[in-house]
């Protein structure tokens, strides 16, 4: 999820910096140049947040994956009763 994330909105960004740079009438070299740029700070942004946003959702995963298993366990034990 962290490297989508990171890529998606690398390529965003860039195509942002694109037209602005088109619409602002500066160079391609510079245009390009800071796209580029702009697209490699936001892709490691990006993967950053992805890989928190992958943290979080194991931990919550782990956390209703034991509650279930808790329940579980104390339906089967009222059973043998």
């Amino acid at each position: 999820m962290g490297r989508r994330l990171g890529a998606c909105c690398g390529l965003v960004v860039f195509a942002f910096c694109v037209v602005q740079g088109m619409l602002a009438h500066n160079s391609f070299s510079t245009t390009v140049l800071r796209a580029l740029q702009a697209m490699v700070v936001t892709f490691v942004i990006g993967l950053a947040v992805g890989w928190a946003a992958d943290r979080m959702l194991d931990e919550n995963l782990r956390a209703e994956e034991t509650k279930i298993r808790e329940q579980g366990e104390g339906v089967s034990a009222n059973t043998r009763k």
